[in-house]
């Protein structure tokens, strides 16, 4: 349990539900269902990375993806409370048709539906233009709740959850570690990591979450669901699909542009070691760390 004794608020959102068969049911009988968006991006394998010393860019080819990190706390963590308070969880992600097969682990994970954003339209985008392109299509098939990594560990801007909460007019609450949702369905409380410590938040639904690792152990899919996943269909969206023109999204659409990756010089130095066996150790260590500025 989160201890709410002191917390931030976040308000002026209201919570939107749409009625169906099944679902948590509130202390009025009324039958709610959260809609959750969770964004996840296909990544290169970290340890495998290679950079270009001629064109400065990151080496892909022959490079194996894997689903982002910390986009599986925020998937699990979707699942969670559906589970809890019933609903629908919806993946989405942004790239090459490659990138179905992240959104296959989410379905084998227990998620409801899997949206591909695949367009040339889409190439070269920042995190602005690749922001906008998330939030047009949150925005076209509905949300209470969006969910998502931390950071995408290929770029590690911490970028794209805010702006999107940005775009879409809602509250985000970023690095989250605890959350508890209200059983009426229309506030939070989140529990936020800091350079300082935690904090603690509370806010209205509809809102942005981004997830650490310390919010969950995602879980691990069977064989069983992921076979059965292979079977489900995801759905393809392009630029048209979302009502997106050319100049909002891609590299036409982005307002930052990488000029070169490089990977820094090895800086050298040298150490000298002092044994404690010497007679006059602890002078030699003085006299160094004066030498140094270090002490007086």
């Amino acid at each position: 349990m989160i201890d709410r004794r002191h917390f931030f608020k976040v308000e002026n959102c209201t919570l939107m539900l749409y009625p169906s068969r099944t679902g948590h049911h509130s202390s009025n009988g009324s039958v709610m269902r959260l809609r959750i968006v969770v964004c996840v991006k296909q990544v290169p394998d970290v340890a495998e990375i290679r950079i270009d010393e001629i064109k400065h860019t990151l080496i892909r080819s022959g490079v194996p993806s894997i689903l982002n990190p910390f986009d599986e706390f925020a998937v699990e963590e979707a699942l969670k409370i559906r589970e809890k308070l019933g609903g629908e969880v919806a993946v989405i992600s942004m790239g090459p048709l490659q990138a179905k097969e992240t959104l296959f682990k989410c379905l084998a994970m227990g998620a409801d539906r899997a949206i591909l954003l695949s367009d040339p339209k889409f190439a070269g985008a920042d995190t602005w233009a690749t922001s906008k392109t998330l939030a047009m299509t949150i925005q076209k098939i509905g949300f209470d709740l969006v969910i998502c990594g931390m950071k995408a560990v290929d770029g590690e801007t911490c970028q794209v959850g805010p702006e999107m909460a940005e775009l879409l007019g809602i509250p985000h609450v970023s690095y989250v570690k605890r959350l508890e949702i209200n059983e009426d369905g229309k506030s939070l409380i989140a529990e936020r990591m800091t350079e300082q410590g935690h904090q603690l938040v509370s806010c209205s639904i509809p809102c942005l979450l981004t997830a650490t690792k310390a919010l969950n152990v995602p879980r691990i899919p069977t064989i069983i669901s992921q076979l059965a996943a292979k079977k489900k269909t995801i759905e393809i969206f392009t630029a048209e699909n979302i009502g997106a023109q050319k100049e909002q999204v891609g590299l036409p659409g982005s307002r930052t542009h990488v000029l070169k990756v490089f990977t820094p010089n090895l800086r050298t130095g040298e150490g000298k070691i002092v044994r404690a066996d010497d007679k006059d150790a602890v002078v030699q260590l003085l006299a160094l760390l004066k030498k140094e500025r270090i002490t007086q």
